[in-house]
Protein backbone atom coordinates (compact mmCIF):
# COMPACT_ATOMS: atom_id res chain seq x y z
CA UNK A 1 0.00 0.00 0.00
CA UNK A 2 2.65 2.22 0.30
CA UNK A 3 4.56 3.16 -2.78
CA UNK A 4 8.22 4.37 -2.14
CA UNK A 5 8.37 6.25 -5.92
CA UNK A 6 5.72 8.47 -5.25
CA UNK A 7 7.33 11.90 -5.32
CA UNK A 8 4.33 14.13 -4.37
CA UNK A 9 3.08 12.38 -1.53
CA UNK A 10 6.34 11.47 0.96
CA UNK A 11 6.14 8.38 2.38
CA UNK A 12 5.21 9.84 6.11
CA UNK A 13 2.43 11.34 4.51
CA UNK A 14 1.41 7.92 3.27
CA UNK A 15 1.53 6.65 6.51
CA UNK A 16 -0.26 9.08 8.51
CA UNK A 17 -3.02 8.32 5.73
CA UNK A 18 -3.22 4.87 6.51
CA UNK A 19 -2.52 5.11 9.97
CA UNK A 20 0.89 2.81 9.44
CA UNK A 21 3.85 3.17 11.48
CA UNK A 22 6.55 4.89 9.58
CA UNK A 23 9.20 2.25 11.28
CA UNK A 24 7.07 -0.37 9.69
CA UNK A 25 7.87 0.59 6.36
CA UNK A 26 11.38 0.24 6.52
CA UNK A 27 11.41 -3.25 8.75
CA UNK A 28 13.04 -5.73 6.94
CA UNK A 29 13.36 -9.56 9.15
CA UNK A 30 16.11 -10.91 10.28
CA UNK A 31 16.67 -14.85 9.31
CA UNK A 32 16.81 -17.38 11.40
CA UNK A 33 20.66 -18.14 12.34
CA UNK A 34 22.49 -21.25 11.34
CA UNK A 35 21.92 -22.47 15.47
CA UNK A 36 18.03 -21.99 14.88
CA UNK A 37 17.61 -23.25 12.02
CA UNK A 38 19.75 -27.28 13.24
CA UNK A 39 17.43 -26.75 15.72
CA UNK A 40 13.96 -26.46 14.04
CA UNK A 41 15.08 -29.73 11.60
CA UNK A 42 15.49 -30.98 15.29
CA UNK A 43 11.99 -30.30 16.90
CA UNK A 44 10.42 -31.15 13.03
CA UNK A 45 12.02 -34.62 13.03
CA UNK A 46 10.90 -35.24 17.00
CA UNK A 47 7.40 -33.97 16.46
CA UNK A 48 6.74 -36.18 13.50
CA UNK A 49 7.60 -39.00 15.78
CA UNK A 50 5.98 -37.74 19.28
CA UNK A 51 3.04 -34.89 18.35
CA UNK A 52 1.75 -34.96 21.72
CA UNK A 53 5.20 -33.02 22.73
CA UNK A 54 4.55 -29.83 24.01
CA UNK A 55 7.28 -27.02 24.75
CA UNK A 56 8.53 -28.58 27.68
CA UNK A 57 9.15 -32.56 26.77
CA UNK A 58 10.71 -30.83 23.81
CA UNK A 59 13.14 -28.80 25.59
CA UNK A 60 14.44 -32.12 27.41
CA UNK A 61 14.55 -34.28 24.53
CA UNK A 62 16.58 -31.94 22.85
CA UNK A 63 19.04 -31.17 25.74
CA UNK A 64 19.32 -35.33 26.20
CA UNK A 65 20.65 -34.56 22.51
CA UNK A 66 23.72 -32.64 24.00
CA UNK A 67 21.72 -28.94 22.93
CA UNK A 68 21.79 -26.17 26.10
CA UNK A 69 18.04 -24.64 25.50
CA UNK A 70 15.38 -22.90 27.57
CA UNK A 71 12.17 -23.66 27.36
CA UNK A 72 11.24 -20.03 26.09
CA UNK A 73 13.42 -20.91 23.31
CA UNK A 74 12.09 -23.60 22.21
CA UNK A 75 8.23 -22.71 22.54
CA UNK A 76 9.60 -19.71 20.31
CA UNK A 77 10.65 -21.98 17.81
CA UNK A 78 7.64 -23.80 17.95
CA UNK A 79 5.40 -20.68 17.64
CA UNK A 80 7.60 -20.15 14.23
CA UNK A 81 6.87 -23.71 13.04
CA UNK A 82 3.40 -23.41 13.50
CA UNK A 83 3.33 -26.85 15.68
CA UNK A 84 1.15 -26.82 18.67
CA UNK A 85 1.07 -30.50 20.96
CA UNK A 86 -2.07 -32.98 20.02
CA UNK A 87 -2.99 -33.96 23.54
CA UNK A 88 -5.30 -36.90 23.76
CA UNK A 89 -9.08 -35.23 25.12
CA UNK A 90 -11.44 -36.78 27.69
CA UNK A 91 -14.15 -38.62 26.55
CA UNK A 92 -17.47 -37.15 27.43
CA UNK A 93 -19.75 -39.72 25.92
CA UNK A 94 -18.96 -43.01 27.18
CA UNK A 95 -22.69 -45.04 26.74
CA UNK A 96 -23.39 -47.91 29.46
CA UNK A 97 -24.29 -51.61 28.49
CA UNK A 98 -26.89 -52.15 30.77
CA UNK A 99 -28.89 -48.79 30.50
CA UNK A 100 -32.08 -48.32 28.46
CA UNK A 101 -31.41 -46.66 25.39
CA UNK A 102 -34.42 -44.17 24.43
CA UNK A 103 -35.42 -43.06 20.72
CA UNK A 104 -34.41 -40.33 19.16
CA UNK A 105 -37.14 -37.48 18.63
CA UNK A 106 -36.04 -34.67 16.71
CA UNK A 107 -36.01 -36.33 13.27
CA UNK A 108 -37.85 -33.38 10.89
CA UNK A 109 -39.53 -32.29 14.28
CA UNK A 110 -39.94 -28.21 14.08
CA UNK A 111 -38.68 -26.49 17.41
CA UNK A 112 -41.09 -23.15 17.20
CA UNK A 113 -41.25 -22.30 20.71
CA UNK A 114 -39.50 -22.11 24.35
CA UNK A 115 -40.03 -25.38 26.93
CA UNK A 116 -40.67 -27.15 23.59
CA UNK A 117 -37.24 -29.15 23.84
CA UNK A 118 -34.21 -29.01 26.13
CA UNK A 119 -31.21 -30.32 25.93
CA UNK A 120 -28.26 -30.93 27.56
CA UNK A 121 -24.07 -32.08 27.38
CA UNK A 122 -20.92 -32.62 28.83
CA UNK A 123 -17.71 -30.67 27.87
CA UNK A 124 -14.57 -30.62 29.20
CA UNK A 125 -11.97 -27.14 30.12
CA UNK A 126 -8.64 -27.75 30.21
CA UNK A 127 -6.58 -26.40 33.25
CA UNK A 128 -3.38 -26.30 34.55
CA UNK A 129 -3.54 -30.10 35.72
CA UNK A 130 -6.37 -32.16 34.42
CA UNK A 131 -9.70 -31.21 32.98
CA UNK A 132 -12.86 -30.03 34.86
CA UNK A 133 -16.02 -30.98 33.12
CA UNK A 134 -18.97 -28.64 32.53
CA UNK A 135 -22.67 -29.70 31.91
CA UNK A 136 -25.39 -27.37 30.67
CA UNK A 137 -28.89 -27.45 30.04
CA UNK A 138 -30.11 -25.58 27.15
CA UNK A 139 -33.74 -24.32 25.61
CA UNK A 140 -32.97 -25.66 22.50
CA UNK A 141 -35.81 -23.17 20.98
CA UNK A 142 -34.03 -19.99 22.33
CA UNK A 143 -30.64 -21.31 23.27
CA UNK A 144 -30.96 -20.33 26.86
CA UNK A 145 -28.82 -21.95 29.31
CA UNK A 146 -31.45 -22.80 32.01
CA UNK A 147 -28.58 -24.24 34.72
CA UNK A 148 -24.69 -25.57 34.52
CA UNK A 149 -22.43 -27.27 36.56
CA UNK A 150 -18.62 -27.87 36.92
CA UNK A 151 -17.36 -31.00 38.27
CA UNK A 152 -13.70 -32.31 38.17
CA UNK A 153 -14.82 -35.64 37.71
CA UNK A 154 -17.74 -37.49 35.47
CA UNK A 155 -19.61 -38.36 38.54
CA UNK A 156 -23.54 -38.18 37.73
CA UNK A 157 -24.00 -36.23 40.47
CA UNK A 158 -23.36 -32.76 38.81
CA UNK A 159 -25.75 -33.95 36.01
CA UNK A 160 -28.38 -34.60 38.17
CA UNK A 161 -28.03 -31.02 40.17
CA UNK A 162 -28.31 -28.82 36.97
CA UNK A 163 -31.13 -31.06 35.62
CA UNK A 164 -32.86 -30.31 39.27
CA UNK A 165 -32.11 -26.40 39.17
CA UNK A 166 -33.30 -26.53 35.90
CA UNK A 167 -36.90 -27.75 36.47
CA UNK A 168 -37.07 -26.03 39.80
CA UNK A 169 -36.58 -22.67 37.85
CA UNK A 170 -38.39 -23.52 34.19
CA UNK A 171 -40.96 -26.06 35.03
CA UNK A 172 -40.63 -29.15 32.65
CA UNK A 173 -39.85 -29.07 28.60
CA UNK A 174 -41.99 -31.47 26.18
CA UNK A 175 -38.84 -33.62 25.17
CA UNK A 176 -35.66 -34.18 26.90
CA UNK A 177 -32.13 -34.82 24.13
CA UNK A 178 -29.35 -35.76 25.14
CA UNK A 179 -26.91 -38.01 23.93
CA UNK A 180 -26.54 -41.65 24.92
CA UNK A 181 -23.97 -40.68 27.43
CA UNK A 182 -24.04 -42.90 30.83
CA UNK A 183 -24.47 -40.03 33.06
CA UNK A 184 -27.71 -39.46 31.17
CA UNK A 185 -29.20 -43.27 30.66
CA UNK A 186 -28.73 -43.70 34.39
CA UNK A 187 -31.59 -44.30 36.43
CA UNK A 188 -30.46 -42.38 38.86
CA UNK A 189 -30.76 -39.41 35.98
CA UNK A 190 -33.57 -40.62 34.23
CA UNK A 191 -36.23 -41.38 37.04
CA UNK A 192 -35.79 -37.59 37.84
CA UNK A 193 -37.37 -36.41 34.47
CA UNK A 194 -39.34 -39.57 34.38
CA UNK A 195 -41.19 -38.09 37.35
CA UNK A 196 -41.53 -34.33 35.94
CA UNK A 197 -41.92 -35.43 32.22
CA UNK A 198 -43.83 -38.71 31.74
CA UNK A 199 -46.18 -37.73 33.96
CA UNK A 200 -47.34 -35.20 31.58
CA UNK A 201 -47.31 -37.08 28.74
CA UNK A 202 -43.63 -35.95 27.55
CA UNK A 203 -40.93 -37.40 26.57
CA UNK A 204 -36.90 -38.35 27.05
CA UNK A 205 -35.16 -38.50 23.21
CA UNK A 206 -31.57 -39.41 23.30
CA UNK A 207 -29.16 -38.79 19.81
Amino acid sequence: MIDPKRARLPIIRQCTLLRLNRSGVYYRPVPQSEANLKLMRLIDAQFLETPYYGSRQMTWHLRRLGHEVGRKRVRRLMAIMGLRAIYQKPRTTVPHPEHRKYPYLLRDLVIDRPNQVWCSDITYIPMHKGFLYLVAVMDWHTRKVLSWRLSNTMDVEFCIEALQDALMRYGAPEIFNTDQGSQFTTPRFTEVLERRICNSRRALSKA
